[in-house]
């Protein structure tokens, strides 16, 4: 009789762990913008398919560093997963907030289906891999068609800068058409700039500049920055920077990626700085009248032939605090699928994978995935060191001043920056 009844509750205590494993739940975070709600339709077929619901919960961007590491540093199980910005490997990896996938991603063989530098920098960091990278985003460039197809205007560009006016085949020509077009009389104006501080909105647009005037932000490897941060080509980065910002609507001292699709969709620019996951907004008709008449490039090489693009986009990484890390690994395994990154792609997310970004019919898929896939070739990021914010917020402060007003000298502003990271690096 005992035997019977110990069986009897011991097959009651299976069932309930059969249908506690079958209503798990995974939470994901991530930061509150459309790619999120792309991300929440996709998992919904995840949960089709295995009856695991899958919540991608979101907070606006301003608190999204902030409410992420608050939860992390006390050790929180909220969230399963976190979609990360590139930034944050040191700081998540080195704090032991995040699960090493180095053996997930060589196992599954994520190191040679995706592209290399997303693997670079959404993933690696100290030798490891601790993220899957899941939206792929770079700095790219929209522009108004009609304009420079306009043959009055190229008439009179062609007659002012001796050239034909087009995309521009490098920086100094972008600097040519934002000049040309500013012309505050008729409330039209030249380019779309990102200055915002609050995170890294004029960060991730100088940097970008930056890089492609052949400058760095310093040694990724040694942390040695003086004599590179401050370097002739970063002094002429910052300068065609400002002058760039000279050629901006009036009051644009604190814009980031709405303020700049806002300006574009209003007509009062040619030149339209954003990331690509912001552009679908721009080839919808309900959201930009001028839908039809906007084009999309990658950004241009600098004076030196070199050609980069700021990085943007997370990687999706497992939080060691979690107690659904089993299943989170299993939901990785069904992200990196070939038919699922497809199916990403097609919703709107921006696949990282090598196949999918390669394929005519990702390329042709909308008018900017073709300046999208030669992008993502040559981007570049910002630190990813555990110091990163403390390093973003000192690059704001010294530089934004010169940027925006004109103060002093980008000279100036590059030496003064240069003391505040060495003293954050260590190096004093």
């Amino acid at each position: 009789m005992r035997n019977g009844v110990k069986g009897l509750l011991a097959g009651m205590s299976m069932l309930a762990y059969c249908a506690s494993a079958s209503a798990q739940e995974l939470t994901i975070f991530w930061a509150e913008w459309d790619p999120a709600n792309y991300l929440q339709e996709l998992v919904n077929e995840y949960t089709a398919e295995t009856g695991v619901k899958v919540t991608v919960e979101t907070t606006p961007w301003g608190d999204f560093q902030t409410k992420t590491f608050a939860e992390l540093n006390a050790k929180g199980d909220a969230y399963d997963m976190v979609v990360g910005d590139s930034q944050w490997l040191g700081a998540a990896s080195t704090a032991g907030h995040y699960v090493d996938l180095t053996d997930f991603i060589k196992k599954h063989g994520v190191d040679k289906s995706f592209v290399p530098a997303t693997l670079q920098y959404y993933a690696h960091y100290d030798g490891k891999y601790w993220s899957i990278p899941a939206e792929g985003d770079a700095n790219g460039w929209a522009y108004r068609k009609d304009w420079f197809e306009d043959p009055t205007e190229m008439a009179n560009f062609k007659a002012k800068y001796g050239y034909d006016l087009g995309v521009p085949q490098n920086f100094e020509q972008l600097i040519d058409i934002a000049e040309f077009f500013t012309r505050p009389n008729e409330n039209r104006y030249g380019v779309a700039l990102y200055t915002q501080t609050a995170y890294d909105g004029m960060a991730m647009g100088l940097e970008q500049t930056i890089f492609t005037y052949g400058g760095d932000l310093g040694n990724y490897e040694t942390n040695e920055v003086d004599g590179i941060l401050n370097s002739p080509q970063n002094v002429k980065a910052l300068e065609a920077y400002r002058k760039l910002y000279t050629f901006t609507p009036p009051n644009w001292n604190q814009a980031f990626f709405a303020e700049n699709n806002q300006a574009f969709t209003e007509g009062l620019v040619a030149l339209n700085m954003n990331y690509f996951a912001f552009f679908p907004a721009l080839a919808n008709k309900a959201t930009n009248p001028y839908a039809d008449v906007t084009g999309y490039f990658a950004n241009p090489p600098g004076p030196d032939g070199h050609q980069h693009a700021a990085l943007g986009g997370q990687g999706i990484s497992i939080i060691s605090y979690s107690k659904n890390q089993e299943e989170a690994f299993k939901f990785l395994e069904w992200f990196i699928r070939d038919d699922v990154q497809r199916k990403w792609a097609e919703l709107g997310g921006y696949t990282c994978s090598a196949a999918v970004l390669e394929s005519e019919e990702f390329l042709n898929a909308t008018p900017y995935n073709r300046a999208f896939a030669d992008s993502m070739k040559i981007v570049k990021d910002f630190w990813a060191n555990p110091v990163f914010a403390d390093m973003l917020f000192q690059m704001n402060d010294r530089l934004h001043p010169y940027i925006t007003t004109g103060q002093g000298t980008a000279k100036e502003a590059l030496d003064a920056l240069v003391v505040d990271w060495n003293r954050t690096l260590g190096n004093n």
